[in-house]
């Protein structure tokens, strides 16, 4: 399932600990590299602010800047 995408980014709703496809896709755009991050491989995300990260160091990163908000 994860992988019948065929090259398009998938649309997801993120939950704490797993995620929903809500519509088919094979990857995810990191929302602070703009790396292409696929289904298989995504481990950090925010539920809160809904996207994506390709490592911790990204998550980390985008933690820092909601917090100077």
């Amino acid at each position: 399932m994860l992988m019948s995408g065929n090259g398009r980014a998938a649309r997801i709703h993120y939950l704490p600990g797993t995620f929903r496809m809500l519509s088919d896709g094979d990857h995810v755009i990191c929302a602070v590299t703009g790396a292409r991050i696929p289904l298989h491989e995504l481990r950090y995300w925010s539920v809160e602010r809904q996207e994506p990260y390709v490592d911790a160091a990204a998550s980390l990163k985008a933690e820092q800047a909601a917090a100077k908000r």
